[in-house]
Order: C-alpha cells, then sequence, then structure tokens
C-alpha cells in the first residue's frame, strides 16, 4: 500500500463546528446538529443516528463519540466536522493549529 491524498471535494462539502466549551460560541442546536449527522458506518442498511443509538456523539465536554472506534478529545479551536454527502456521515476532527496553517477551508 502506498500513501496517498484526502480531501473535500469542495470547501463546503464537510458541516462543520469549532468547539468551545461556552454556549454563546458552540450553540447548542449546531451541537445537536453535528450529532444529527454523525452516523453509524457499521449499519449502512438503515440510517441510524450515531447519538440517539448512544453510540457516539459530539459532547459539550470535549469528546467526539467516533462510532464502532472509540473516543477523541477535542480541545478549543479545534473543528469537527461531518461529511453529510455520503450515506455514512463520518465525523471528522481538525486540529486548530490545522486549521489555522494548513489547507484546510473553514468559513
Amino acid at each position: 500500500m502506498a500513501t496517498g491524498l484526502a480531501g473535500t471535494d469542495a470547501s463546503n462539502s464537510l458541516v462543520a463546528v469549532t468547539f468551545s466549551q461556552s454556549t454563546t460560541v458552540l450553540l447548542p442546536a449546531d451541537l445537536a446538529t453535528i450529532n444529527y449527522a454523525i452516523l453509524d458506518d457499521q449499519n449502512t442498511g438503515a440510517v441510524v443516528h450515531a447519538a440517539l443509538a448512544g453510540i457516539g456523539g459530539f459532547v459539550r465536554e470535549g469528546l467526539l463519540y467516533v462510532p464502532n472506534r472509540g473516543v477523541l478529545k477535542v480541545l478549543p479551536g479545534d473543528v469537527v466536522a461531518v461529511d453529510t454527502t455520503t450515506s455514512v456521515g463520518w465525523p471528522v476532527l481538525v486540529s486548530a493549529e490545522a486549521i489555522l496553517s494548513g489547507k484546510w477551508n473553514f468559513t
């Protein structure tokens, strides 16, 4: 296997929020939007929202529960995004530093 490149087809193909514990920065409705978009990739025959099934989701305490994979710690300024263009609804975590200095587009 060789390394390759990954990215998005367009700068607006992922639904995303910047993490903050402040409810005036990261609104509860925005957190709910991300949670509803995260799906269970192991149950592609049915739309299973990971947060509703208790197997995934993003919580205000800064934890991203990736369905069937484990937990990631999200730090202030990190971006949590979800691929809503496929039936998988897969979460993506991008560090604040990568957003600031990398080729990621986030508006």
